[in-house]
């Protein structure tokens, strides 16, 4: 039978481990209760709030890095195989499983980190050096700004007499083909994909014994701006490299729109488009061969959009 005094410690111990936040350690037959270790706090707000801690190197890591197809979040999946081979074909976010009803903590964290940067590639715009070690010089349409630009998209399709005047002075006039770059709905695109598409490009058409004009960056464009360029320059061939519109997959893809013998007011089903120019689409060089292909056809059928017939 257990005496009083027993039961007494007995009662202490176990009273002595349920407020203590680590568990008991044994030792040779004996319960050894250990304090509680202090975590950093402070008040915020009048209540005590715990500090989140940071890694000993003091970064975090890019959590836009993660390849969004190779991850599987489910928690013991029945065909994990089969819901990642699903994943490589699209770049949906499948897998991304919860906590209750609500997204993950690392889920909705790189929602937010991607619609952050298709804002970014919106607002942004390309850095003067990138253009520089292009060798493109820069002209602006009747927009001065941002927020103008995506107020007036009339007013993007236009470029400014001071651009005008700085095309007709720079450029070779009636040239076969008319290649320049534009910012778009796409800083971040420009940046990603311009260094490898307009080179594969001029290449291409190069050895197809085809006369390239000079290229050149046009700021705060819309699409319809390559109908006024086309009309000034004379170039049977026009086509322009323009930022996409970012979402959430990426916002560094690209279009390339090619028009033959364009004209200002001239319907949109004379365009023919290229779409989804990025690392994780149409690769950018692979992209450029095809464009130069495309647009050697045009000028032999003389014709683009739904009128080409290939």
């Amino acid at each position: 039978m257990l005496q009083e005094n027993d039961i007494r410690k007995v009662v202490e111990q176990v009273l002595a481990e349920l407020t203590s936040n680590e568990g008991p350690e044994r030792t040779e037959g004996k319960i050894e209760i250990k304090s509680a270790k202090p975590r950093p706090e402070s008040n915020v707000g009048g209540g005590w709030v715990v500090q989140p801690q940071m890694p000993s190197d003091g970064a975090i890591d890019d959590i836009t890095k993660i390849d969004l197809k190779s991850q599987l979040l489910v928690p013991d999946p029945v065909d994990a195989k089969g819901y990642l081979k699903m994943k490589e074909r699209t770049p949906a976010r499948l897998g991304i499983w919860r906590a209750g009803p609500r997204y993950k903590t690392e889920t909705t964290l790189r929602f937010r980190a991607d619609h952050a940067a298709a804002q970014d590639a919106v607002f942004s715009h390309v850095d003067e050096q990138f253009l520089q070690e292009m060798n493109l010089f820069s002209v602006q349409t009747l927009c001065k700004d941002k927020d103008e630009y995506l107020t007036r998209p009339d007013l993007g399709r236009k470029i400014s007499e001071e651009g005008l005047q700085k095309i007709k002075a720079n450029c070779q006039k009636q040239p076969q083909v008319q290649i320049y770059v534009s910012d778009g709905l796409s800083s971040a695109a420009v940046e990603a994909n311009a260094k490898d598409i307009l080179p594969a490009i001029i290449q291409g058409l190069e050895g197809y014994k085809i006369q390239v004009g000079t290229p050149f960056f046009v700021k705060l464009g819309r699409v319809g701006a390559m109908d006024q360029i086309s009309e000034i320059l004379g170039a049977d061939v026009t086509c322009v490299l323009i930022g996409e519109r970012p979402g959430l997959v990426t916002a560094e893809s690209m279009s390339a729109y090619i028009a033959y013998k364009a004209t200002i007011n001239m319907p949109e089903a004379r365009r023919t488009v290229i779409s989804n120019i990025h690392k994780g689409g149409t690769p950018p060089v692979e992209a450029g061969a095809h464009i130069a292909e495309l647009i050697k056809t045009m000028l032999e059928k003389k014709a683009s959009g739904i009128d080409l017939k290939l």
